[in-house]
């Protein structure tokens, strides 16, 4: 790596922390933001400081690759974002609407850093390349749609950061007139995709591992973003209502995707990949079954009780302690159900281990021993060859 470019990184990394540190000092001082609470506000900063993190890890660790150098802008999007939130609701606080003005305009920076993460990120997962020079055309189309469409965004009138009695400065009916440049959007997202579903039907061994790891991360983001989106789209629920949890889910998930781009980027623990695919759905499919349970259980207990107590309390706490005692078997239940649709060689090496088990205690000819364990070790482990050694048990009168 060149002088230049170590000092490019260093300057970003030092950027990035103080960026980063900046939010959470505004935040402390100001407090909340309306409708919000101290310790969303809060962990809304993971979203930048995982990106920031990983961003700054991998262009130190793996100069040559654009993907460090790319979670990096985008960390430094989101703080800045975040960072415009906080000044633009701390100047308002201090009747500085002037400032407020101009400060709310950096909120609008989610949109390129979301815009890089749909299009530039796939487009160069994971070797920081594209799949060929023929996808330039992708990539070039890409960064001119993110730009236009922050145009058009950036010059919307009305009031910036959420805040009342703000306006934006840059407001423009012209800017507005070029709002059929949304089109766009899919266009190049759905691109960037097909560059990913691409290169892992050509990739083999390491890299397809990588892309899995990849894979992984980008479905825990829009699974997170399903649950808190699309409730409010349908209109089920008030846009903005969701419970903190929800949202503060979506804010883990977003750091879901450069964790596990570091990972795959770096190479670190990649077979474990299955692991982790079979742990995130069992633990998936638990808390959504236990949260099924609860709230049904509530809904019942509560019109059972109704004649008996106005109180729901009751009703929470047994709900509660029906959770918590199903929580074990529940979990088994799923392993097994998982276990035996996703990972079926799983569970047949495990069946039959204990079908061996079973039968060897009740074994006492050494040959036909021998002969099953080779058969259980083949057909569990399937190596190339089996071979049985064992010690002569005069070996030791001797």
């Amino acid at each position: 790596m060149s002088a230049r470019r170590r000092m490019v990184i260093r300057a970003l990394i030092a950027l990035a922390v103080v960026l980063n540190a900046a939010p959470l000092i505004v935040t402390l001082l100001r407090g909340p933001a309306p409708g919000s609470s101290l310790a969303l506000d809060l962990l809304f900063e993971i979203v930048p400081l995982s990106f920031c993190v990983v961003g700054a890890l991998l262009a130190v660790r793996r100069p040559e690759n654009a993907v460090g150098s790319l979670c990096l802008a985008i960390g430094i999007l989101w703080s800045v974002n975040a960072g415009g939130y906080a000044a633009a609701g701390l100047a308002a606080d201090q009747g500085r609407l002037d400032l407020a003005n101009w400060f709310g305009l950096l909120g609008f920076l989610w949109l390129p850093a979301l815009g890089l993460m749909g299009t530039h990120l796939p487009l160069r997962l994971p070797t920081g390349t594209l799949l060929t020079p023929r996808w330039r055309w992708m990539s070039r189309m890409s960064t001119a749609a993110i730009a236009l469409i922050f145009v058009v965004v950036v010059t919307a009138p009305g009031p910036v950061a959420e805040l009342k009695g703000t306006h934006n400065p840059l407001a423009s009916a012209v800017g507005q007139s070029a709002g059929v440049v949304f089109l766009l959007l899919p266009v190049v997202v759905i691109g960037a995709i097909a560059s990913l579903v691409v290169r892992y039907r050509r990739a083999a061994g390491i890299e397809r591992l990588q892309l899995r790891w990849i894979s992984l991360g980008g479905i825990v983001l829009l699974t997170a973003v399903i649950v808190a989106l699309v409730p409010s789209t349908l209109g089920l629920v008030k846009e903005g209502s969701a419970p903190a949890f929800v949202e503060a889910l979506s804010y883990i998930a977003f750091a879901a995707v450069p964790s596990a781009i570091g990972v795959a980027v770096l190479r670190y623990r990649l077979y474990d990949i299955d692991t982790v695919i079979n742990r995130a759905l069992v633990y998936g499919a638990l808390t959504a079954s236990l949260a099924a349970a609860y709230l049904g259980g509530v809904l019942l207990l509560q019109l059972a009780l109704s004649g008996v107590t106005a109180n729901s309390s009751l009703a929470v706490a047994v709900s509660t302690l029906a959770v918590a005692a199903l929580f074990q078997p529940a979990r088994r239940r799923i392993q097994g159900i998982v276990d035996r649709r996703f990972f079926r060689r799983k569970y047949d090496a495990a069946r039959t281990l204990s079908r061996f088990g079973a039968r060897v205690r009740d074994e006492v000819d050494l040959d036909a021993l021998g002969v099953e364990l080779r058969g259980v070790v083949a057909e569990t482990m399937q190596p190339a060859h089996v071979s049985l050694w064992l010690r002569d048990p005069r070996a030791r009168l001797r």
